[in-house]
């Protein structure tokens, strides 16, 4: 089987969640199916690390898709006619982009449609692509996959999918996602925090993840805190945002947020898990993968109580309500100072360990790969 996957997030040093996705699926998926040849097309110069086995062939394929207007050139012009001359029988895309000029057999996954709900969060013409295509493509595919059972129900309802036609296949959590040693979190507090105790938030700052809020409620947790707590702000900004600086800078504590950027994976694994707690309250989100990787850590989280993420954390969180800056405050305040309901959340990152992992979520994908296939035959 000759198998085309649109890997354009594969970007060296720029994995974000759908990038994450990526890698560790088809790392996995490759090498286990050497009887099958995958062809990844890159819409940039690549890593030669991202080619993981030798039946991947890599292809370049221009313009890069930096804007909508790229999207519609590359995804309805430019790849159907690369799909019909390599003969592919199956296009697999991770991030959901289909193409609906080809008539190659296509499975998407579809990670959550936040942009159906939430199109404010979006520039104009961001939210006018997504909302005008997406639909689309899920009619389109032959089959869908997606991260979550809140996912699967909400593309279902909202563009009247069938949910047969939809898999559910997780996220994971890199190995490297382990406990460390107290010794290990004073060093780690040391370097990154000046020795104080803090909370730490991994992802994009786009307006979904909360930002604004997040550092409201730990501007008036600071207010009753005896132990100099920091928070930690580890990412980037999707597309500007100057309400998030007007807001940062009218904050009494702003001298104890800590913004970070962009952290090696290495980094990021140290910094998490010397964490008191994730703090992870999005308005909407399809899975949440730093929610596992801070549960592997044996990091308990402070999380929004909407969508995805309580599927996801389990009992190793404490829910609050995304929009309540009190609620978000009051929940550092508990995870701070109670110790008991602490070491009960401890104790539930230890059952929680291992419901997801990129093993499983590649044996999944896999299985929906089959399932269409089998489909078309």
């Amino acid at each position: 089987m000759r198998i085309a996957v649109n890997v354009r997030l594969l970007l060296k040093n720029k994995l974000e969640g759908i990038g994450w996705f990526t890698y560790e699926n088809l790392k996995r998926i490759t090498r286990a199916h050497p009887e099958h040849e995958f062809i990844f097309i890159f819409d940039r110069p690549y890593e030669k690390a991202f080619i993981f086995a030798d039946n991947v062939k890599p292809i370049v394929l221009a313009p890069p898709t930096r804007h909508p207007v790229l999207y519609v050139i590359w995804f309805e012009f430019r790849l159907p006619r690369l799909l019909k001359r390599l003969k592919a029988d199956l296009f697999l895309s991770p991030d959901g982009f289909l193409s609906l000029r080809s008539q190659i057999t296509q499975l998407g996954v579809i990670h959550d449609i936040n942009f159906a709900h939430r199109p404010g969060d979006l520039p104009w013409f961001y939210r006018k692509y997504y909302n005008y295509f997406f639909p689309k493509f899920a009619r389109k595919a032959n089959r869908l996959a997606t991260v979550s059972q809140y996912s699967k129900q909400d593309i279902a309802a909202t563009y009247q999918i069938d949910k047969n036609k939809i898999d559910v296949v997780y996220n994971g959590a890199n190995e490297m996602y382990t406990p460390l040693s107290h010794d290990q979190k004073t060093q780690v507090m040391t370097e990154f925090s000046g020795g104080s105790p803090y909370f730490v938030f991994i992802g994009a700052f786009s307006a979904r993840k909360n930002i604004k809020h997040l550092i409201q409620g730990f501007d008036q947790f600071k207010k009753t805190d005896e132990e100099n707590y920091k928070l930690m702000l580890i990412g980037e900004p999707l597309f500007r945002d100057d309400e998030l600086q007007q807001i940062y800078q009218k904050l009494q504590f702003k001298t104890d947020i800590v913004f970070l950027g962009r952290q090696s994976p290495e980094n990021l694994h140290k910094i998490l898990a010397s964490a008191r707690a994730l703090t992870f309250v999005p308005f909407f989100e399809g899975f949440g993968i730093p929610v596992v990787e801070s549960i592997q850590c044996e990091v308990p989280v402070l999380a929004s109580n909407v969508t995805s993420v309580p599927e996801v954390a389990g009992d190793a969180a404490i829910y609050v309500n995304p929009e309540s800056i009190d609620e978000i405050g009051k929940g550092m305040q508990r995870l701070a100072t109670d110790e008991t309901l602490y070491q009960e959340l401890l104790a539930a990152t230890k059952k929680q360990k291992n419901t997801f992992t990129w093993n499983k979520s590649a044996e999944r994908l896999w299985a929906s790969i089959q399932k269409v296939m089998q489909n078309v035959k």
